[in-house]
């Protein structure tokens, strides 16, 4: 079995795995339509549950999310090899598609525009100095912006090549907090919610409103191939709520995350049925904030070494979520030694736990699998 080691700071993306590309014509449909369908018998009843466990490994695939999300054709054949690699593993979530093309989606309503470092995903400057500037300028809905009709023609192509026949997420989703980020400069945005802090309230609740916009016409477009939470939580067509990035959400207070940052979150919670919590990094200190958020149905974390530079203690999270029904998606790169480790120091009895694997075989992915589905039935 492989070993745990420390975080490889020379790899491009931790979580990924490489895989061969597969053309649509040539993707094995009735295999995945398979696999799928007993996999969502298992979500059904893990969503129905009051607890138990869910093993997901995830085939990322990591150019998709560098520079090659602006080649639609090299992105889906890409996926499509993800998936079709996957069948080799044992799962309980399917994998999906994801029309991914960066995160500065919203950010682009207000005017900015990728620019692509070599080899890299894309990137947005900072427009404004703070967040009364941004809110005196002119917005377009994202539909209407380069990067949003980039997004929409991705899906539509994802769509019409694969007959709507697979799972297709939503492209990420960040916090209004973090897209305001992207917008003005953080230094002065900090220091503006500290000196005048209703400004930044309101660009908040805009940027959610362009947030839920745009989320409505993904999902007009995607229709009954649409996954939740979606981006990088275990997903399924049977889970609800829209997961979201909040990273930036560990630059601030609790105090003040509630009086500046919650109506923004409250109104997405409200617009989308529920919402999804993650951040990288260690959150842990602010985890019962988190699972103080209205609509919230679950969060996502790192935490083996492999997984995060900086991943989180197990302990908070094995003591405040059981009986929460709160899903944790636990990101566990590493092999099945490290993965089934970790699930072990999260599980308790209440608890709801999806285990997502990254094993570099089916041999040990299925070791991991019979292992952490064991953790259920030896304590419960």
């Amino acid at each position: 079995m492989t070993k745990q080691t420390a975080y490889d700071t020379l790899r491009a993306d931790a979580q990924a795995t490489a895989v061969e590309p597969v053309a649509p014509e040539r993707f094995d449909y009735e295999a995945f339509e398979d696999r799928e369908s007993a996999c969502l018998e298992r979500c059904r009843a893990f969503r129905a549950a009051q607890s138990g466990i869910l093993v997901h490994r995830r085939m990322r695939v990591g150019e998709v999310f560098s520079h090659l999300c602006r080649d639609m054709q090299s992105s889906l054949r890409l996926q499509l090899g993800g998936l079709q690699a996957g069948l080799e593993y044992e799962n309980d979530c399917a994998n999906f598609l994801e029309p991914w093309y960066g995160i500065g989606t919203i950010a682009g309503a207000f005017g900015a525009e990728y620019y692509w470092p070599e080899g890299q995903a894309p990137m947005v400057r900072p427009l404004f100095s703070c967040a009364r500037e941004a809110l005196s300028a002119p917005v377009r809905p994202v539909r209407d912006t380069p990067i949003g009709r980039h997004t929409l023609e991705m899906m539509r192509y994802f769509l019409d090549c694969t007959a709507g026949r697979l799972p297709i997420s939503l492209t990420d989703t960040q916090s209004p907090f973090n897209t305001a980020c992207q917008i003005v400069d953080i230094n002065g945005l900090l220091l503006e919610m500290l000196d005048d802090p209703e400004p930044v309230r309101q660009l908040l609740l805009l940027i959610a409103e362009l947030l839920a916009e745009f989320t409505r016409e993904q999902l007009a477009l995607l229709g009954r191939t649409a996954v939740f939470p979606g981006h990088g939580f275990a997903s399924s067509r049977v889970f609800g709520g829209v997961g979201f990035s909040d990273d930036n959400l560990l630059m601030i207070s609790e105090t003040m995350y509630r009086r500046v940052n919650l109506p923004s979150v409250e109104r997405l919670a409200g617009a989308w049925g529920g919402i999804a919590f993650h951040s990288c990094g260690d959150w842990s200190r602010k985890l019962r904030l988190v699972a103080s958020f209205p609509g919230l149905v679950g969060v996502d974390g790192a935490f083996t070494a492999e997984t995060d530079p900086c991943p989180n203690p197990t302990a908070p999270f094995a003591e405040v979520l059981p009986e929460s029904g709160l899903v944790l998606n636990a990101r566990l790169v590493g092999g099945a030694e490290s993965a089934t480790a970790a699930a072990a120091a999260l599980w308790r009895p209440g608890l709801k736990l999806i285990a997502v694997t990254y094993c570099p075989s089916p041999r040990e992915q299925a070791f991991a699998y019979e292992r952490i589905h064991g953790l259920a039935r030896i304590g419960s």
